[in-house]
């Protein structure tokens, strides 16, 4: 997913990817998010993890990474936007160089087959079950090798995520529905008894209704980007403050930039997977100088709000 800087939050959707792109145990989002003012980061990408096994599931992590746009990984020029003509040949899916990876779940694979010497893994454990589930009839076929990665059954989908900036809607006018809403569905309610209700109405009931008529417009969105803007929380309950957030070793403050919306949870499939993972909202705070790293890669600030929080 690009996105852009500045101005009103941009919304994610989920599209269905290429049938050949790979599958991920531990990379829910990866985001292309450069700085136009700044030439050290003409690429920029966060990268947000997460383990789909509890409990280590609670545990997110993401890394930033940049780069100018002259540099020894990416072309000077852009990639053509028109897909590549049809060939007929299937698209080879093995690393020509490079380290090796895990032929199923794309972590470093030191371990290779004893028997065709061309498929990697990273334990004996993944080399078990790929073999259970069709190495060992293919184990011979370089060409399988090359352009098919089983699905095990077990990793996140992955999806491309498109982009829309969000439409303005004014407080004024989502209250008013919300009351007509009300109203309507309560019938001859008296109004002294829909005065009580609202002197009632807690802080929890405002964060969740503000968030939920945030979303209203658009409510298969999965993600929000907005560097510098404010998140929208799901629950009064476990709101960071200013302290919670730590500073970037460089010294500088760090800012929101975006979250992963709970909607994105039902594209991963997480109950078929029979995993816990689980979230309200996921706020990942970036430094807010975006330092310079060289080639390398830093770890940024990660903050997870439960939905078990809501009311």
């Amino acid at each position: 997913m690009a996105v852009a800087s500045a101005g009103p939050a941009e919304l994610g959707f989920v599209e269905a990817a290429p049938a050949w792109r790979l599958r991920s145990e531990q990379f829910p989002s990866k985001l292309y998010a450069p700085l136009p003012d700044r030439a050290d980061a003409f690429h920029r990408c966060l990268f947000l993890f997460c383990c789909r096994v509890p409990p280590c599931c609670a545990g997110l992590r993401v890394f930033r990474n940049q780069l100018p746009r002259k540099n020894d990984f990416y072309s000077y020029e852009p990639p053509s936007e028109n897909p590549p003509p049809e060939t007929g040949e299937s698209v080879c899916l093995q690393l020509k160089s490079g380290a090796h990876l895990c032929r199923v779940c794309g972590c470093l694979g030191p371990k290779t087959c004893s028997r065709c010497h061309k498929a990697h893994y990273c334990s004996k454990e993944h080399q078990t079950l790929d073999w259970r589930l069709g190495h060992k009839q293919a184990c011979t076929q370089s060409e399988y090798l090359d352009t098919t990665i089983p699905d095990h059954n077990f990793l996140f989908p992955e999806f491309e995520i498109v982009i829309e900036t969000e439409d303005e809607i004014t407080p004024e006018v989502v209250e008013k529905e919300n009351e007509s809403e009300i109203i309507g569905s309560m019938g001859e309610v008296p109004e002294e008894e829909l005065d009580s209700m609202a002197k009632h109405e807690s802080r929890e009931d405002k964060i969740f209704q503000k968030f939920k008529t945030k979303i209203a417009l658009e409510p298969e969105q999965v993600l929000r980007y907005g560097r510098g803007i404010a998140p929208i929380w799901i629950s009064g309950e476990n709101i960071p403050q200013e302290k919670d957030i730590p500073d970037c070793p460089c010294g500088a403050k760090r800012i929101f930039e975006f979250q992963v919306m709970p909607q994105l949870l039902n594209y991963l499939k997480a109950d078929t997977l029979g995993t816990s993972v689980d979230w309200g909202v996921v706020a990942v705070f970036t430094c807010a100088e975006s330092c310079r790293l060289g080639i390398g890669y830093t770890e940024e600030f990660v903050w997870k709000q439960d939905i078990t929080d809501t009311p």
